[in-house]
């Protein structure tokens, strides 16, 4: 399933469910439904998901061996940091503008 975030002033942001939901319950907001980010909310919202970044990077990949092991591109895990960027830049647009976000609409 997939959330969409809206603005008057960009375009839609399409997010996996899976994907939403923590950043969601990151900023207070109801995970299971529709939900706005108003204009007054959007510098705290700012805050807590920069404050993603400095997060520690996930624990090295360990193989049978006990060895470190090499992953992939393909197998390198996103950060939630990363799933959170076209979020954090479509509330800078959305503030700038002084108009609010919502999904599930």
């Amino acid at each position: 399933m997939a959330v969409k975030f809206q603005s008057q002033v960009t375009g839609d942001l399409l997010m996996l469910q899976a994907h939403a939901q923590p950043l969601l319950k990151l900023l207070g907001k109801d995970e299971a439904g529709a939900g706005i980010l108003r204009t007054e909310d959007m510098d705290a919202a700012l805050v807590a998901l920069r404050a993603l970044s400095a997060a520690p990077p996930p624990p090295p990949v360990v193989g049978p061996d006990g060895d470190e092991v090499d992953v992939g591109f393909q197998d390198e895990p996103i950060s939630l940091y990363k799933r959170a960027v076209p979020l954090i830049k479509m509330i800078e647009t959305a503030q700038a503008a002084g108009k609010p976000i919502v999904w599930g609409v």
